[in-house]
């Protein structure tokens, strides 16, 4: 009997990737070792530059950029991770900041790369005019892709403190977090109705922001068809365990049709913000996998 493929994996903890990580779902022709990164991100820069695991979560910038640079990932058509990011601009209760006034602001955000903060710039020109060079970005990290380089209207300081110490110090003005938001009364909102415009926003688009996908290395992908087909049947399963009432919003998505109108709207902030060297074409994001899922996908 031939030996089961194993891959080395990394997906974070979701209702949707228990009954994988239980064994509730699972397959005999292709096991998934699951591998603990904590927070998430920390396994992004291993994957786009040294193939560190064969199948990985991955924000949705970074893949586009790591496509846009070569890198050796294949992008799954496969949403893992989704969520409204409005509510995720805050501001110190002390040293309130109105979503009009933040022109020639400091805004802090862990990386210029990070895609809750690709969003939180986006719904800003969308909703208030205000382009991502009108605001002056503080960041502690760089980019996970290493080929990419921050625009100029953006300042790095690695040695910074904390985005909610720099908040609390006045050094900015406000700051962009994603899943370490503070709980308590110390830190407001920036953008009113947040979640009443999040949810305007979710029935205009039909989709909730895309955070992470999933991808899988050139090199397994190459090796191992078969083991990469079976994964992404294995995810669409596990999806389909949790149950979600139709008309709501859902935090993930399979499909190239289904997610070809919104990684294009992804790929439109991100040329608008400076995050890309160039247009990607759909072709070019899903075309590899679609070599390895073949027509199934959808």
């Amino acid at each position: 009997m031939a030996e089961l493929p194993v891959l080395r994996t990394v997906l974070g903890d979701y209702p949707h990737t228990a009954p994988l990580k239980n064994g509730e779902v699972d397959s005999t022709r292709v096991r998934l070792d699951f591998l603990p990164v904590s927070p998430i991100h920390r396994a992004f820069a291993p994957m786009v530059r040294d193939e560190a695991y064969d199948l990985c979560e991955l924000a949705i910038v970074t893949a586009l950029q790591a496509i846009a640079y070569g890198r050796p990932v294949v992008l799954l058509p496969a949403v893992v991770a989704a969520r409204f990011q409005r509510g995720c601009l805050i501001a110190h209760a002390t040293r309130p900041v109105r979503p009009e006034d933040l022109k020639d602001k400091r805004i802090g955000v862990r990386s210029y790369t990070q895609t809750t903060g690709m969003w939180v710039r986006a719904h800003l020109a969308q909703d208030y005019g205000l382009a991502a060079q009108d605001v002056h970005w503080i960041t502690r990290e760089g980019a996970h892709v290493a080929q990419y380089t921050d625009p100029a209207f953006v300042t790095p300081d690695p040695h910074a403190a904390k985005l909610p110490d720099m908040l609390r110090e006045g050094s900015i003005d406000a700051a962009v977090l994603g899943n370490d938001l503070p709980d308590g009364d110390e830190f407001v909102r920036v953008i009113p109705d947040a979640a009443g415009r999040d949810e305007q926003w979710w029935r205009q688009h039909g989709f909730m922001p895309i955070n992470h996908m999933v991808a899988v290395s050139a090199s397994t992908c190459r090796e191992n068809a078969s083991a990469v087909r079976e994964s992404y049947a294995l995810l669409r399963r596990a999806a389909a365990t949790v149950a979600r009432p139709d008309g709501t919003p859902h935090p993930t998505a399979f499909g190239y049709e289904r997610l070809r109108g919104p990684v294009e709207s992804v790929i439109d902030a991100c040329l608008a913000q400076r995050l890309l060297p160039r247009r990607l074409s759909a072709e070019e994001v899903f075309g590899p996998a679609r070599e390895v899922l073949g027509s199934n996908a959808d």
